[in-house]
Formats: structure tokens, sequence, C-alpha cells
């Protein structure tokens, strides 16, 4: 089966498990369990309660959480659970102490060892302005252990509707390992100057749908780690924030590959960079391929496409030494609107591992400035993209700072004129 009609059926599937859970599920209000709801009491132990009676049971059970405003420290719920469990929590808001000092580990709510599980509605607000200004939970060490939203480690074959994250500590929802599983209407909601607060990061799952979200932050909306495979990603709108990254890359000794992105109708306004794919130099090997960017709108956006070999922030890496990571068959397709950089699409691959298969095709992307606009323009090093269609820029913008590696091209086929040296 082609992996867009595995993962149409896999979401087909699990609708249908939703709705046969929704219509035989045993209900269980956090109420029975002595939730208080007035937005200060600790409802955890009661949010706990609830969720253990509902995986002990072997038919569909259901926990309510009840319209109205709850305060929780962390809680783990945890499986495997002898039946489908949901969370059904439409119209309440659940909030985090603002103190960081109330948290123990790295996550508020994490749900762990969970198959044919489904959350519906909610708000879950993380509280975290008092973080976001700690000269000492963001310096370069990160020396504080930040609390993630919501955290999801092996939750398989399950269903996220209708929910939102709301001013994390730091990451807001993290995946890890949760396979066959489907984000739909999911409101990720932070001010641009929060720090690290990542809106969906993803990393070793095979089988990812996020669609009809809408996600503003202080960081990536959405962020890939290593072993991600088979994720795709329409119908999002991204921004403020830092846009789409794949990566950083090759940080750490034996990533897993990526493999299997399609970011598809997509809307991504004022953020830092639009889409990219991102490796530290001096890196371990490691491996991305089929990644493909696709109907993507760009408002105001920095740096609108970009592979970036080069990655490193504050310094914490060791400039020069070539990234080992490879790129392969990646493609950028459909992709418009403007620029607030002058070069609007930059590729630039590592010279040790050059990126193979690359593919630019009906760019349209204009230079938009704080103090006008005017023509932008486009630079590829250790890369020979297959350009075609109809692009902009058309202009050649010369700029080699090292001639043996880097060129600079149109993306017009007819201006290409290249000499030896330039050729991408």
């Amino acid at each position: 089966m082609h992996k867009d009609g595995y993962i149409r059926t896999a979401v087909f599937c699990l609708f249908v498990m939703a709705l046969g859970a929704r219509n035989h599920a045993a209900v269980i209000d956090i109420k029975t369990k002595g939730a208080v709801g007035d937005g200060k009491t600790d409802d955890g132990p009661a949010i706990l309660s609830a969720w253990k009676e509902a995986c002990a049971g072997a038919s569909p059970s259901s926990v309510l959480v009840p319209p109205g405003t709850y305060m929780s420290l962390s809680v783990v719920l945890s499986g495997p659970c002898k039946g489908p469990v949901e969370i059904q929590a439409t119209g309440a808001t659940i909030k985090a102490p603002p103190e960081l000092a109330k948290f123990k580990t790295d996550s508020w709510i994490l749900i762990q060892n969970v198959k044919r599980f489904t959350m519906t509605g909610g708000t879950f607000d993380g509280q975290g302005h008092q973080i976001w200004n700690s000269t000492k939970c963001h310096d370069s060490q990160l020396t504080c252990q930040i609390p993630v939203n919501l955290r999801l480690s092996h939750v398989k074959n399950s269903l996220f509707k209708d929910i939102t994250s709301a001013n994390s500590k730091h990451f807001h929802i993290a995946l890890w390992g949760c396979d066959n599983t489907v984000f739909e209407n999911v409101t990720i909601n932070a001010p641009e100057n929060s720090t690290n607060t990542d809106g969906i990061h993803i990393a070793r799952l095979n089988g990812l749908n996020i669609t009809k979200s809408n996600i503003k932050t202080g960081d990536d909306c959405i962020s890939f780690g290593d072993g991600s495979k088979n994720v795709r990603i329409d119908k999002v709108t991204c921004g403020p924030g830092h846009g789409i990254s794949i990566g950083s890359l090759g940080k750490y000794p034996n990533e897993e590959p990526i493999q299997g992105i399609w970011i598809k109708n997509c809307t991504i306004t004022g953020t830092n960079n639009g889409v990219r794919i991102k490796s530290w130099p001096a890196s371990h090997p490691g491996v991305a391929s089929d990644i493909h960017f696709e109907d993507i709108i760009m408002k105001k956006v920095g740096n609108p496409i970009l592979i970036d070999q080069e990655y490193c922030p504050h310094d914490l890496c060791k400039k020069g030494i070539p990234s080992k990571v490879k790129l392969s068959n990646v493609s950028f397709r459909k992709i418009r609107g403007t620029s607030t950089t002058k070069v609007a699409m930059k590729l630039a691959c590592s010279p040790e591992a050059p990126c193979d298969n690359v593919e630019v095709a009906d760019i349209n992307l204009k230079f938009h400035g704080p103090r006008g606009g005017g023509p932008a323009s486009s630079e590829c090093s250790n890369v020979k993209p297959k350009v075609t269609g109809k692009n902009v820029p058309q202009e050649t913008v010369t700029k080699r700072p090292n001639p043996a590696t880097l060129g600079t091209f149109s993306l017009d086929l007819i201006s290409r004129r290249f000499d030896a040296r330039d050729r991408c």
C-alpha cells in the first residue's frame, strides 16, 4: 500500500475506534474521585484515581473532566490498560502550578505505555511565564529540569482531537515511540518570547498524522528528532515561532534515520524560519531521506527555505568541521509568499556528505524587508538541485565565500548561468 494510503487507512480506523469507545464507554467522573475544581486544590490524585479505574476495565472506559478550572501537580497515567481508554475534557481547563520548584520531573502530564487511547477536548495551561525569563533555566547548560506540558511515551494507535496546550514551561507536546497516532484540530498557544517552547516534538515513531491545527509559540512549531518515520502534516498554520524543522541532527551518536516526511498545505506567518533541515557541524553520522515540503504559503518569513548543515546556536559546536549527516531525496514544491531576508532559499549542505537528489519546483518567493521589498536571491553549496517549473527569484547574485564549494543559483532555468566553480 502507498504510504499516503496507509496513513489514511490508519486515520479511518482510529476514528471508528474512537466512535465505538464513546458509544460503549463506562464513564468515570473525576469529581466522584474527589476533584474540587476550584483552580487551586491539587486535583491530580483524583485524575489518577479515575484513570486507574478506567484503565483496569476490560470494556472501553472514559475519564470525564467536567467543564471548569482545575489545578494539578505532575501526574503519570500509565498502562498497559485492559481496554480502550478515553479522556474527555471538553470545556475544562487544567492548570499547572507556575512554580518550577513544585516539579520533580521533566513532565507535567505523562501518558505512557497505552494503546487505543483517545483524548478529546481540554486546555492544558502550563503557566510558564516565570520560567521563560529565567537565565538559570535557559542558559547554555540548561541547568534546570523543565517540564513538558504533555509528554507521550509509547502511546500507540491513538487519537488526540480538539485539545489545547497553552503557555508550556518547555515543549508543549513531546512524542516518543507513539506509532500510528493522529492529532486533529490541536491548538498550541504561547507568546513569541516564550523560550524553548516547541509546539510538537517528534522522535522515534512510525506513523503520525497532524492535521487542521494552529500553532503559535516561541520556538519550532513542529520539530523532528531522530527516528521519525512516515509522518504526514497538513493544514497546519504556524506562527509566531521558528517554523517547521527537521532536526537538529547529528548531535548524539547512534541517532536513528529520519525517513518519509510529508509537509503539505500549510501556512507559515511571521516566523524566524520557514521549512528547514538542520544538522550540527562536527556531527556524528546520520541519515535523513524522503522529506517533502509542498504547497506552503510563507507570509513575511525569515529564511523561508533552508537546509543548514552548519547549524551552531550559541557557538556550542566546532565550527569548520563538516557535518556527517547525509540528506537525500528532498523536495521543495509550490512554496510561495514573502521573505524578510534577501536570501529566500539557502541550501547549505555538508562538503563531507553532499545532499543527493534535491528537487526545487514552482517556487515564488519575494523579498519583503523592513525597509521595503525587491527581488530575492538563492544560494546553495554542496548540492546540485533539480530545478523544474516556473520559479522566482529569477536573478542570480554572485556570492562565493568559499569558491570551491559555494554557488549561487537562479531558480529560473532560462536565466541560469554558471561556470564550473558555481555549479550546484
